[in-house]
């Protein structure tokens, strides 16, 4: 088993996703719970790529999300509601809090920002859960200059590096790529999953998925190892 673990490279899980995206939050769930069950979870690295699902919602306009998506889908408030019902009861059922009466639909290229920042500085995973539940959970404004900050501080990046970098050209830059890379490889919504630049998983599947791309992956890790 040991020289398993030393001829093993590390599993990459590249992960486009979107803040404002229910979907996203509960696949992060499911892919979590499978790491708690894998026996190499230090051998895996997680990077999240920038991807928004309402790219043209205009900034600095928060709206309750049933209104937002009324206006820009054309979709009822009912119907909203409706929708979102199962997620709620799906997400509960993994640890999940969803109050889509209290969420905020904002544009969030700002808060895709603030991820590469954390990227830069080993919190990523972090941040990204802390902006799931303040969107999700906490009806928070996720555009909002001090929201982001006082997040990005709450997992441990320094409150005024983020203030100051959550509007970097740079950091812009590096969103667009991610979404520009979306586009190239076929990404039609998120979450979207790749496990070492070869197995895609869509969606927020279940637990069991995740724990089979990571086996996979771990396997032929093993195999091109030992066959060095």
């Amino acid at each position: 088993m040991s020289n398993e673990v030393n001829n093993a490279a590390p599993i990459s899980i590249d992960v486009w996703s979107d803040v404002m995206c229910p979907f996203c939050w509960m696949g992060d769930r499911h892919l979590e719970l499978a790491l708690e069950d894998f026996a190499h979870r230090d051998g895996v690295k997680i990077t999240y790529h920038s991807y928004q699902l309402m790219p043209d919602y205009p900034e600095n306009s928060p709206l309750p999300s049933a209104e937002a998506v009324a206006k820009q889908k054309g979709v009822s408030v009912e119907q909203f509601k409706q929708m979102n019902d199962g997620v709620a009861q799906r997400g509960a059922e993994v640890g999940l809090n969803y109050n889509f009466d209290e969420a905020l639909t904002v544009n969030s290229r700002r808060a895709h920002r603030l991820s590469h920042f954390a990227e830069e500085n080993g919190l990523q995973h972090e941040l990204m859960q802390a902006l799931f539940k303040a969107y999700f959970t906490d009806g928070k404004n996720v555009e909002d200059r001090e929201v982001l900050a006082d997040l990005a501080a709450s997992v441990g990046l320094a409150r005024d590096a983020a203030l100051a970098n959550m509007d970097n050209e740079e950091l812009d830059t590096a969103v667009q790529a991610d979404i520009n890379q979306a586009q190239q490889i076929g990404v039609q919504g998120v979450p979207f999953y790749v496990f070492n630049n070869k197995y895609a998983v869509s969606g927020a599947q279940p637990q069991q998925v995740f724990q089979q791309a990571l086996e996979t992956v771990h396997k032929e890790n093993v195999e091109a190892g030992n066959a060095q």
